[in-house]
């Protein structure tokens, strides 16, 4: 959203595309680079997702490969697993700004600022929350019950 190379409602389409299709969310990005080189030409698409996947998954299997047998060998050692532990911390950070972000725009789609709150969406939200913290409800049930109210509401 920074640089405008995509709308809100365009990242939230590259959000909701992420959470249907199975792998890691993190493939968002070559969604990115498409829609951000749509703009300039078809061609330039299909390089901005490849360069935007090349450069997110490579720092990855390299850490992975290179660094996988270290991390395992210092699985005891709490001086280095603390760092660990703080990267995890950050990485739910991560995730819930992304839920605030994506809630937010979902409950006022004109921008906090200007009037019109989605109330439907907010009690949406809100039941979810309590069927998930109070009754524990089982989460692909609560994504398939908020699926089909989702699509009630959009067909009334």
């Amino acid at each position: 959203m920074q640089y405008g190379w995509l709308t809100a409602g365009q990242m939230m389409d590259g959000l909701a595309l992420g959470e249907t299709t199975p792998g890691p969310l993190i493939m968002i990005v070559a969604f990115v680079g498409f829609v951000a080189g749509w703009s300039v030409d078809p061609l330039m698409a299909v390089a901005g997702a490849c360069v935007a996947t090349f450069f997110t998954f490579l720092p990855s299997f390299l850490f992975i490969l290179i660094g996988g047998p270290l991390v395992e060998a210092t699985h005891n050692n709490l001086r280095l697993t603390a760092p660990l532990t703080a990267i995890t911390a950050a990485v739910v950070g991560v995730i819930l700004n992304l839920a605030l972000f994506f809630a937010s725009h979902v409950v006022w789609p004109a921008g906090v600022q200007a009037s019109g709150t989605d109330i439907p969406a907010l009690l949406l939200i809100v039941a979810s929350l309590v069927a998930l913290l109070r009754f524990e409800v089982n989460v692909i049930r609560l994504i398939a019950a908020c699926t089909v109210i989702g699509l009630i509401r959009s067909l009334l």
